[in-house]
């Protein structure tokens, strides 16, 4: 395999440590230039059409090379080995020389499609692979580990790369060398490849091919740490170094448009971005912090996060119990848990269910998370007076059937919601509570009449998420009897059956467990449990009520189901549940 554009030892080692460098330290070196300018110096076009392109990239959401070879300016190799030039990185040419099968073999498929490279040549210990995207030089840290080898990067065309995965690994079929960069990184907004916004956009990448739900950026004394939250359990993704914090931190407020020079209050924003040919949004918090600004950013992937109803983790009883109060014509049905348990999940689930042409459905939500489409969702703004109440006024002369409140706070609120459903609307929200019962004495504590209370809730259903054992590694496990006991287990239980626990594997990222569900406990409100409402009776009587009459089984009971069905753990459920208040 012969490269164009050598480059020694030295600048390789300057290319890959692109993704560990701060951009201060590179500027002190070089300054950077920008493609635009190298293509100039090239002879490849002239500032008029640079100027054309970047109008078409700012229209279409594409960087600068992209839009040179949509219309037809450039090819795809021009852009390419200007983009050598730029990086310091060698150019090479997939369809012109034969990869080996001895190189081929160094890299399985799974890699491959996961990381995007395709391995053009080994010396030693030391592994040459072709990537289609300089930002993919952050990958070397990660693919070093996977492959055991010391990994060096060249650049080729995107059609080049791609046509190398399904020629040698049979992924895909070949393309013609026309058309946008496939590969090419739609989260950066320009045509400024800066170290800092390759790394961020690289960490976007990372966390949505580990699953992550949250990106925590944390400021440490002497570094910044970068979490994922995978299946709700936080791990260590990467260590940055200390003086690159500021520009992360600037970046992503800037993407979030935040405002950068306001360091000393929080800070909420949304980025909107496409990565992997998906279409992600992101909830940004800023948190003024004793090291610097932290920042969690909630990933919104609009593929993954809108379940239909059979895929959430009820039970045959307690999906068919859904269904039915879910298809009544009024009444409140409020969904309770803490943050994180998956309470919105589940009523964009119900709402999905119900849409109808001839069904009305209105939101008031705070943020609007995903859009549904064909239902009518009005965000809340506190900066000019549109909170929850106000959008439930208004909402309700719009003559809808369904109404969704996001959640409910406070006493006019909750009021509001309960006349909506006492004037023939069925009303869904969430209220945070530990178990099932305390919502309806949490509502008498923000001031709600109890009669009201009695009156207008149809059923309250209670959960939390817990992680699915791994199919490809979990094992069967002899229970410890002390576990069993603390789930009200018995010996005559778990007569006949397997019970798995948690191993660890490639498939899982070695957690033992992949994918969550939910957790459930559900009540019907019926005569007697309105009564002891009405009466001001206590939690742990209308707990002993719901569970005697309405049929309602707790977390833990639901979780041991969960178990006796291989899904999940004993371990799992343990700790899901150990403080649900479960008796």
């Amino acid at each position: 395999m012969r490269f164009a554009g050598e480059v020694g030892r030295s600048e390789y080692r300057n290319s890959s440590a692109l993704g560990r460098s701060s951009g201060h330290k590179e500027n002190q070196l070089e300054p950077r230039k920008r493609l635009g300018e190298i293509l100039l110096q090239m002879g490849l076009v002239t500032p008029e059409k640079i100027e054309d392109a970047l109008t078409h990239a700012r229209r279409t959401g594409s960087r600068l090379g992209e839009a040179l070879v949509e219309l037809n300016m450039l090819s795809e190799e021009q852009v390419t080995r200007a983009l050598c030039r730029q990086n310091k990185l060698p150019f090479v040419d997939l369809g012109k020389s034969k990869i080996p099968d001895s190189v081929i073999d160094l890299v399985e498929s799974k890699t491959v499609e996961e990381y995007d490279i395709v391995p053009v040549k080994a010396q030693g210990r030391q592994l040459i692979c072709a990537i289609s995207d300089p930002a993919q030089v952050y990958q070397a840290d990660g693919l070093q580990f996977v492959l055991n080898a010391e990994v060096k990067f060249a650049l080729t065309t995107p059609t080049g790369l791609h046509n190398a995965k399904a020629q040698y690994y049979g992924l895909g079929q070949k393309v013609a060398v026309r058309g946008p960069a496939a590969s090419a990184a739609a989260a950066v907004d320009d045509d400024d490849d800066a170290p800092i916004i390759r790394l961020v956009h690289t960490m976007l990448e990372e966390a949505l091919r580990a699953r992550a739900s949250d990106i925590h950026v944390e400021p440490m004394a002497d570094r910044v740490r970068v979490r994922f939250r995978v299946d709700g359990i936080c791990f260590e993704s990467k260590s940055l170094p200390k003086d690159i914090q500021g520009s992360i931190i600037s970046r992503l407020k800037i993407m979030a448009r935040m405002d950068i020079a306001e360091k000393r209050k929080p800070q909420d924003g949304r980025i909107k971005v496409d990565l992997m040919g998906r279409s992600i949004d992101l909830r940004v918090s800023a948190l003024p912090a004793t090291h610097g600004e932290s920042l969690v950013m909630r990933i919104l992937d609009k593929e993954v996060a809108l379940v239909s109803l059979e895929k959430l983790g009820f039970h045959k009883d307690d999906y068919e119990r859904f269904q039915r109060i879910i298809k009544r014509p009024n009444g409140i049905f409020l969904v309770t848990g803490p943050t994180g348990s998956g309470k919105t999940t589940s009523l964009y689930a119900a709402l999905q269910e119900l849409n109808q042409p001839n069904v009305k459905i209105i939101t008031a939500e705070n943020p609007i998370e995903y859009n549904l489409k064909g239902i009518n969702q009005c965000e809340v703004r506190h900066n000019i007076g549109l909170d929850f109440s106000r959008i439930l006024r208004s909402m309700l002369r719009q003559a809808p059937n369904i109404i969704l409140v996001g959640e409910i706070r406070d006493k006019e609120t909750a009021e509001i919601a309960i006349q909506a459903a006492l004037t023939g609307h069925l009303v869904f929200s969430t209220l945070h509570t530990n178990d099932a019962t305390s919502a309806l004495t949490r509502l008498v504590d923000i001031g709600v009449k109890p009669f009201l209370v009695s009156t207008a809730v149809l059923a309250v259903m209670a959960q939390r998420l817990i992680r699915v054992l791994c199919n490809s590694c979990k094992s069967e496990w002899d229970p410890q009897p002390v576990k069993l006991r603390a789930l009200g287990i018995t010996p005559e239980m778990i007569e006949g059956r397997t019970i798995y626990k948690a191993v660890g594997c490639k498939e899982c990222q070695h957690a033992g467990y992949r994918g969550r569900r939910g957790l459930y406990e559900m009540f019907e409100m019926n005569a007697r449990m309105r009564d002891l409402t009405f009466n001001g009776a206590s939690t742990l009587e209308l707990r002993d009520q719901a569970r005697n009459s309405c049929g309602m089984l707790t977390l833990r009971e639901d979780g041991v189901r969960k178990i006796m069905s291989g899904l999940t753990s004993v371990d799992e459920v343990l700790r899901v549940t150990g403080s649900a208040g479960e008796n």
